[in-house]
This record gives C-alpha cells, sequence and structure tokens, in this order.
C-alpha cells in the first residue's frame, strides 16, 4: 500500500476510534503501559517523548513523575486523540504536557531534544518503522533512554483473527505487517539498526476481559486499528463480521465473559553515542 495512502487510513481510522477507545482499551492495555513506564522510569526534571500517545494515558503518568520542572511531549498521528489528550491535560492539571498531531516518520522537534522516550503500542503502524526509527534516534540525546511496546506473536493473540475477517470484507490486507515486529527478536534488531544499544527485552503474556461478545466486538471493531473499514460497512456486512468474529473468539469464553490471550513484546534501549 502507499505509505501516503496508508497514513490517511491511519489517522481517519484513529480519529473515528478516539471516542470509543479509551473505554474500550484502556484497562485491557493497563499491563503494556505499566510495564513501559517501570522500564523507562522518567525522572524528576527530565524531557520525555511519548510517541503515538493516544488520548495520553501513559504521557500523563509520565508528566507526573517529571514534575514542573520536566516536560512530557505526547505526539499522535489522530487529531481527535490529540485533542482529546489536551482536555484531559487541562483538566488534570498538567501544564507540563504538551500534545501534537505529528506522523512518527517525520517528527517536527529538534535533534538530541529528549531523555526518554516511550511508544506503547504504535510503531506497528508505521508505513515504514525504520525510518520512525531513525527519526526516534534523532531526536534522542546520546544515552537518552527508549521503551517501545508492540503486540507480540499472532498466534499469541486470540483476537488476532480480525484482521482477517475484515480483510475478506474490503478484498485488500489492512495492517499487513501490523504483527511483525512481535516475531523473535524482530523488535529488538530494528532498534539495533537505527542506533540504539538494546538493553533488555520482555515477552510478556496478557488476557483480553470482556463482559460480552458485543464488548469484545467494539473493541476489536470500532475503538481499535480497523475503525475506518468497519465505518463503511453497511448494517448486513457489520453483522456478518460481528458473527465471525464472535465465533472466532468461542475458544475463550466463560461464565463471566470472555477471557482472550494476547501478548506484548517490550524492548528498552539507549540511544548510542555517534560516532
Amino acid at each position: 500500500m502507499d505509505a501516503r495512502l496508508q497514513l490517511r487510513i491511519q489517522r481517519y481510522g484513529w480519529d473515528l476510534a478516539a471516542q470509543d477507545y479509551e473505554s474500550l482499551w484502556q484497562a485491557q492495555l493497563a499491563e503494556a503501559r505499566s510495564r513501559l513506564l517501570a522500564c523507562a522510569a522518567p525522572a524528576c526534571g527530565e524531557r520525555v517523548l511519548d510517541i503515538a500517545c493516544g488520548t495520553g494515558l501513559v504521557a500523563f503518568a509520565a508528566a507526573q513523575v517529571v514534575g514542573p520542572a520536566g516536560h512530557v511531549v505526547g505526539v499522535d498521528i489522530s487529531e481527535r486523540m490529540v485533542e482529546a489528550a489536551r482536555q484531559r491535560a487541562r483538566d488534570r492539571n498538567l501544564p507540563n504536557a504538551t500534545f501534537l498531531r505529528m506522523e512518527m516518520g517525520s517528527l517536527a522537534l529538534p535533534d538530541a531534544s529528549f531523555d526518554v522516550a516511550t511508544c506503547a503500542l504504535g510503531l506497528m503502524y508505521a508505513p515504514n518503522p525504520e525510518v520512525a526509527l531513525a527519526e526516534l534516534r534523532r531526536v534522542m540525546r546520546p544515552g537518552g533512554r527508549v521503551v517501545i511496546a508492540v503486540w507480540g506473536e499472532r498466534a499469541r493473540c486470540g483476537w488476532a483473527e480480525v484482521f482477517r475477517i475484515v480483510d475478506e470484507e474490503v478484498a485488500s490486507e489492512v495492517c499487513p505487517l501490523f504483527f511483525r515486529f512481535g516475531e523473535r527478536d524482530a523488535l529488538a534488531t530494528a532498534c539495533s539498526a537505527a542506533g540504539f544499544t538494546v538493553t533488555a527485552q520482555h515477552r510478556i503474556a496478557t488476557t483480553l476481559e470482556y463482559v460480552s461478545a458485543g464488548e469484545a466486538c467494539d473493541a476489536a471493531f470500532v475503538g481499535g486499528p480497523v475503525a475506518i473499514a468497519w465505518s463503511r460497512f453497511d448494517a448486513p456486512t457489520r453483522e456478518r463480521a460481528r458473527q465471525r468474529y464472535t465465533e472466532s473468539i468461542a475458544p475463550w469464553r466463560t461464565p463471566q465473559g470472555y477471557r482472550i490471550p494476547g501478548e506484548f513484546v517490550v524492548v528498552s534501549a539507549v540511544a548510542t553515542p555517534r560516532a
């Protein structure tokens, strides 16, 4: 897919997902955010960059730690995500958190300007992740800490059938490289190639819990990466897709709802000083 077209799809898709994303995914992704922040360990007075910041959940936690002497910049491709994050920052009285609409492969930020950077489950969407990692290296000071989380292996993510279901309805691939960095040491290798020294890699099993098939379907279709395709489906197509997805997650149905397996990969690295 053409990179510019992919960026447009991502931008407008996440604009559509913005309203429901936090209610559907905040609890499900809490473990990934927690591990990301623990590995990044932002400190008082540091400058932090949060890439693919969404509605600001990681950025807010970092802003509270770095305090008034520090600053957090959150960037996201979705204007509605950024607007939501800005409003939440005002509501939480966090003037040391700034949010900007920006594509991770083209950061309008100064060289060597951040001490810490985080990216929680966003790199998979970059049309050219190698370019995004190079941009990230550019804005990090030498020795700056970077922590990136991605979804793990496709076979370990029970919700992954959503992509195949949507692909068959739109006759094209949606997020074709989504699980690329979840394989083996792929993310660590890419970070090393971009000029980072990898210091740790964690593979974390998780469980996505939903009280009903309807809630699980909403998370998969309405508040996630296929939202733009979903928005264009007519009623019969939506019903067919929901039915097929519900069947795909049936093995993880419990008396309380659904407990769907998932996996995160979290890589920690430092920006290697340039020769």
